[in-house]
């Protein structure tokens, strides 16, 4: 856990879920600081992404809390999450393929009067101010991860790492104080690699703390300082990269077998 004198900003505690009497995720406890980028690793079947959804509100928590920035969100809707400052990408990107790749920026952008059918009717100007400024600054987050080229472009026509990057800036639309990042690195040609990894430390520089689940241990070392590692839904281990990846009981249940 972090030793520090201040509150981290996302504090999950004794967090657990079980799927047909499967304890999936079972006693995990997460202390997230201010703008750092905390790496989360494990075999298949570990529960990463299980703790990612709950820590999203995607699925219930049997026991546990979770704390963003001292709030309660423990029985939080998904929606009042993002609200509050939580955002995550999915292991696989999940754009709407018929929109732009620009208007797919744009939806993720909070408390738009414009969804509203009486303020559309009585403050047409307000919301048309509104899109013109979501407009722009969906823009500016396209040009930050390289897709400017492509904003007019439907998002079926990107490729695999072009849709994790779109789904950077996405995640960004929403101003979030929290990032959880599943699998960024997967499915994504070495080409787009680097840059991706260059988004994700640009992004922590701006003050935002990150959570990252990964297999891609390059990423994890260029990214992260600190990392859990978790088997059968517990934390196995935690500490730095380098260190971790020398354990026993790590290689047995992960690294066994990849190469160096």
């Amino acid at each position: 856990m972090i030793e520090t004198d201040q509150a981290p900003i996302l504090s999950a505690c004794g967090v657990t879920k079980s799927f047909g009497g499967l304890r999936v995720v079972d006693d995990m406890s997460i202390d997230l600081a201010a703008a750092e980028i905390l790496g989360i690793i494990g075999p298949n079947g570990a529960g990463k992404s299980t703790l990612f959804n709950l820590l999203a509100g995607a699925v219930p928590l049997d026991q546990g809390t979770i704390f963003l920035a001292g709030r309660d969100l423990s029985r939080a809707r998904p929606e009042a999450r993002i609200k509050a400052g939580l955002g995550r990408t999915f292991q696989i990107p999940r754009p709407f393929p018929r929109m732009t790749v620009l208007e797919n920026v744009m939806t993720a952008a909070q408390n738009q009067h414009g969804e509203s059918l009486v303020s559309a009717l009585i403050a047409p100007r307000r919301v048309m101010r509104e899109e013109q400024a979501n407009a722009s600054r969906a823009r500016d987050l396209l040009d930050f991860v390289s897709l400017s080229h492509l904003e007019d472009q439907p998002a079926s026509v990107l490729s695999g790492g072009q849709r994790k990057l779109l789904e950077l800036a996405r995640v960004l639309m929403a101003e979030p104080r929290v990032i959880l990042l599943d699998e960024p690195a997967a499915g994504v040609n070495p080409a787009l690699l680097d840059l991706i990894i260059d988004r994700i430390a640009a992004i922590n520089g701006l003050g935002i703390a990150v959570l990252l689940i990964e297999h891609n241990m390059e990423m994890i070392a260029r990214l992260c300082p600190r990392v859990i590692v978790m088997a059968a839904g517990k934390s196995l281990a935690e500490g730095a990269p380098a260190d971790i990846t020398r354990r026993a009981d790590v290689i047995d249940v992960y690294l066994e077998g990849m190469p160096a």
